[in-house]
């Protein structure tokens, strides 16, 4: 498997491994043990239906897995995420149908050797348990006869999916004609033709845009916009007031938990109360530092029901001192056994502590962790007051407030965006989240304020307002996207023009050093060379050059124009494949071809089963 996933990354890899999105992915394992047919529909297919509870499921699980492997839940887009699933489930149920006509099914038998065999139901001896496999259907809410009607459906698409997919063929010998094209190596020479650099000998006059007009007036309409306010928060944004005592402690506490650390001190006490518990405490602090016992001046001088046991009060649990919690926690910090601290208030008046034992882990103290416990307050408490935010701004948002009322309340700088477009928006909001919420129907209708969008590390807030549907451009509005586009094509074809001048000049490798002066030598290029464009790299290799000489070559480009002047093509002698690399590359290119054919088998389903999808239950289940 890491050989292969080896393969993967390496050039024959990339160029074989097509990116596709199979129509099966929505096919499998999670769409077992799900009920019956949901009486709301969202599609007819055929004879039988995909409910509207199966595809909202779907779709959540479907956002689930997207939304585990990006970070910016503002990029997935919901209308592509939706026509996905739906083509997935219509996918699945054509299969589930043609499967049924053509007499694939699974006996008992087979159902059964196959459970025997799931580890699921295994117990610890790796035997098969009748208590496990109970408890499965229990948990799930099936009976047995479910259970194997949904494998029999699954095994039964199963049996259609390899009679299509295992049927592409693709032989060895092309794999390594295909391999050997990417062995392919020859010196290149090259000269770009930029058709910037022809735009002012391009003259174009009404005539010629009114006849693109006239030829192109169907693809030549206007964007859909809407000018957007918007304001943005994130808790970089959020300043935070200093940090109190009782904040550090906390993030002191949280520390040690993490640390799984016990506070296992024994103390004993001698609490003074009264008006003169402060002259007290103090004398007796005196006295304690004279040498005399803890324990005997606990039992005479305390007011504490402990001095009678020497003031003993067992281990130390701060939620005892409640708000005072902190100060005691501070007094008896880096103390060691047998030491005592100083006299504290607290609400119960003036005590002295002695740490009598302790068994518990050693750990940094809080004053040696201050800088790093600050800074974990102060990140908390900018979260805490980032949220508390975010709520404040949805509430006054669902109240109707402008977002120019709310900014100013919530002292949030409002920004906008003029003409901010549905489609093809390169704006600092060209997340689809932001954009399908900017264009919302109920939205554009209300001018009203979204409720905050997450983007990235924060979150936004828009509000559309003159919104223009997108409409057929008239001559004058198209006018200038018409001139700009055929001053290109103009342009173009007049670098296309010089470059095939300067092709035809080049003939024998003298011809080279003759014009130097107009072309770059690029030394020995593969076909997976960077130093080129896609449509360059199409044309360096395509045709070979005689027995020692060269072939120049002129073709329109991505840029405008350019010549490439290629010595003989050669092939390294000895493939960097293994032979299992090959075969692999080979059930890669199969595996494709395969889908390819079941995406055509597909669309025969299409003509065969008669597919209704039910608009107004799609647009309430994406929110529309």
């Amino acid at each position: 498997m890491d050989k292969l996933r080896d393969f993967l990354k390496s050039w024959p890899g990339r160029i074989l491994l097509i990116l596709c999105l199979s129509p099966l992915a929505l096919l499998g394992i999670e769409s077992y043990f799900q009920g019956g047919v949901d009486p709301n529909q969202i599609a007819q297919v055929g004879e039988a239906s995909v409910g509207l509870s199966e595809y909202q499921t779907a779709v959540n699980n479907r956002r689930s897995e997207i939304l585990d492997q990006i970070e910016d839940a503002s990029l997935l887009n919901e209308e592509v995420l939706h026509q996905q699933v739906l083509k997935g489930l219509i996918d699945r149920t054509l299969l589930e149908q043609q499967a049924g006509k053509l007499g694939m099914t699974v006996s008992d038998d087979t159902i059964n050797r196959l459970l025997l065999q799931e580890d699921i139901f295994k117990d610890e001896n790796g035997e098969f348990s009748n208590d496990q496999f109970s408890f499965f259907l229990r948990q799930r809410g099936m009976t047995k006869d479910q259970l194997f009607a949904e494998f029999r459906n699954q095994l039964s698409l199963d049996q259609l999916n390899a009679s299509i997919v295992g049927t592409a063929i693709y032989p060895m010998s092309a794999v390594n004609q295909l391999i050997d094209l990417q062995l392919e190596s020859r010196h290149i020479w090259l000269s770009r033709f930029n058709w910037q650099d022809y735009e002012q000998q391009v003259t174009l006059t009404d005539a010629d845009i009114q006849a693109y007009y006239d030829a192109n007036k169907d693809t030549l309409k206007s964007d859909a916009m809407v000018d957007l306010a918007y304001i943005q928060l994130s808790p970089a944004l959020i300043d935070v007031d200093d940090i109190s005592t009782e904040e550090l402690q906390q993030q002191y506490e949280a520390y040690k938990q993490g640390l799984a650390v016990v506070d296992e001190r024994q103390l004993s006490q001698i609490l003074l109360t009264g008006e003169d518990a402060e002259a007290r405490a103090n004398s007796i602090k005196q006295r304690l530092e004279a040498g005399e016992s803890f324990a005997a001046l606990a039992k005479t001088e305390s007011d504490d029901p402990s001095g009678a046991n020497g003031g003993a009060i067992g281990r130390f649990n701060p939620s005892v001192f409640g708000t005072d919690a902190a100060a005691v926690e501070t007094a008896l910090q880096d103390l060691s056994v047998g030491e005592v601290t100083e006299p504290v208030k607290t609400s119960f008046g003036y005590q002295i502590f002695m740490v009598t034992k302790d068994d518990g882990s050693t750990v940094p103290s809080m004053d040696s962790m201050r800088e790093e416990l600050t800074a974990k307050a102060k990140e908390y408490k900018r979260q805490a007051m980032y949220a508390d935010k975010v709520t404040a701004i949805n509430d006054l948002a669902a109240d109707g407030f402008s977002i120019e009322d709310i900014a100013q309340q919530e002292n949030v700088a409002l920004k906008r965006i003029e003409d901010y477009r549905k489609n093809n928006n390169t704006s600092v909001l060209s997340q689809p989240a932001v954009i399908n919420q900017a264009f919302d129907e109920f939205t554009i209708q209300d001018q009203a304020v979204t409720a905050g969008i997450e983007v990235g590390t924060g979150t936004v807030w828009v509000q559309p307002s003159h919104y223009r549907p997108t409409k057929t451009l008239t001559l004058e509005a198209a006018t200038p996207k018409i001139t700009e586009i055929l001053r290109q094509q103009k342009a173009s074809a007049l670098a296309l023009q010089e470059a095939k001048q300067l092709a035809a000049q080049i003939k024998t490798p003298a011809d080279i050093e003759k014009y130097a002066a107009n072309l770059q030598s690029l030394g020995e290029v593969s076909r997976q060379t960077g130093l080129l464009t896609e449509k360059e790299r199409s044309l360096a290799f395509s045709t070979q050059a005689p027995e020692e000489g060269v072939v120049a070559l002129a073709s329109e480009t991505e840029m405008g124009a350019s010549v490439l002047v290629g010595d003989r093509i050669e092939t390294q002698q000895q493939s960097q494949l293994s032979d299992l690399e090959k075969l692999q590359t080979a059930n890669i290119i199969r595996d494709n071809l395969g889908q390819d054919q079941l995406q055509d088998y597909l669309d025969y389903l299409r003509l065969v089963y008669k597919v209704d999808i039910n608009e107004a239950n799609m647009a309430s289940a994406q929110g529309r």
